[in-house]
């Protein structure tokens, strides 16, 4: 098959796939002092005269509540500081918004000489072959041998302050895409807001976590569908048995449901691994929600005859109304960048993100014009 040229359009990044914004105001809340309040909306609009002054207003008026509210000093200072590391990451990732990324997970104990390690280095080298920059936790292992595959203009280094692994590998060290956290949750926000992908190598309790957390994220719809891959070396079986896990204890209770399996692939080859990330942007593009229209962008429109197809096979995704095949809504405006593509617009019910996640892969697959 050969391989179809992407458009390079960038996006609002909004890891949410949430609603368009609302222009009114009513949300930002008070101080409760009248005053303090037309104070802080004449400020922000002197400041922000566009679209966010009314959640500039908002914020300075949280901020405003909590120095007056029952929280304690050390409360403030967290509150203020991850607030600084999310305004650091957006600061750093947004000169590269229009480049898609891999978010790498794995071991901080995994030696050069390993198997694990090799592997991590050779996919990261594959992704960024096909145009994919990579983010990892900056550290040693595999965190370093994905820092190793991409090269330096290519990594991203999200390294966590901790009382040991903590020093950023020699890959990323003193690069300005290397951010430092204080809190663990702050800085998996950012891989899983910046990231257009995840893989994971096996690691020990710190890879369970995030893998995990950006499934659930995934599963419960409050992060926009991406690739999952679980890869393992070549003959490998961790992620295997932890597929094995999986379905003998949490599909058997029927703690998940069977195509929850979609949301995820595990894997010990290099190319499937890349296929798999590369295969789900062949014409997918992105989504997000606008009221409760489903709207997903597309690089090229798909024939009529498979589209009819795609409607009939995946009706049980539609809410309510009929699937359409269309150009962009009114309220889309805010993304100039995306006018021109074709969408698939659907009322969705924002639950079974999996079969979600089958109806995309049909997308790929299906004809274009």
């Amino acid at each position: 098959m050969s391989k179809r040229k992407h458009r390079d359009v960038p996006q609002e990044k909004d890891f949410t796939g949430g609603m368009i914004n609302s222009a009114s105001c009513s949300f930002v809340g008070t101080t409760g002092e009248r005053v303090l309040d037309e104070k802080i909306s004449a400020l922000a609009k002197e400041i922000d005269d566009g679209d966010s002054f009314c959640m500039l207003a908002e914020l300075m008026t949280t901020a405003v509540r909590i120095s007056r509210g029952s929280v304690s000093q050390g409360d403030f200072k967290m509150m203020n500081r991850a607030m600084k590391e999310m305004r650091i990451s957006s600061e750093v990732f947004h000169p590269y918004s229009h480049i898609k990324k891999v978010g790498i997970f794995g071991s901080a104990r995994t030696n050069p000489e390993e198997a694990e390690y090799i592997t991590t280095v050779k996919f990261a080298e594959r992704m960024r072959e096909e145009g994919f920059m990579t983010i990892t936790g900056a550290g040693p292992g595999i965190m370093a041998a994905g820092n190793e595959g991409a090269g330096r203009e290519n990594s991203f280094g999200l390294n966590i302050s901790l009382p040991f692994e903590a020093s950023a590998n020699p890959f990323i060290a003193g690069d300005e895409k290397l951010i430092d956290y204080n809190y663990f949750f702050t800085r998996k926000l950012s891989f899983v807001r910046e990231a257009d992908a995840a893989v994971a190598m096996p690691g020990g309790f710190g890879t369970m976590d995030e893998i995990f957390e950006a499934m659930t994220l995934i599963q419960t719809g409050k992060a926009v569908i991406y690739p999952l891959v679980l890869l393992d070396a070549k003959g490998g079986t961790y992620w295997k048995f932890w597929n094995q896990f999986i379905e003998e204890h949490l599909m058997r209770l029927n703690l998940i449901s069977e195509s929850d399996f979609a949301l995820f692939k595990v894997t010990d080859d290099i190319e499937e691994a890349v296929s798999e990330i590369v295969n789900f942007y062949r014409n997918f593009h992105s989504y997000r929600f606008v009221g409760d229209k489903l709207v997903i962008r597309l690089q090229d429109s798909i024939a009529p005859n498979a589209f009819d197809n795609l409607s009939r096979e995946f009706a049980d995704i539609v809410k309510s109304g009929v699937m359409q095949q269309r150009g962009a809504l009114p309220e889309e405006s805010n993304e100039i960048e995306l006018a021109e593509m074709p969408r698939i617009v659907l009322r969705h019910g924002r639950s079974d993100m999996g079969r979600l996640r089958q109806f995309i892969d049909a997308i790929n697959e299906s004809k274009i014009v």
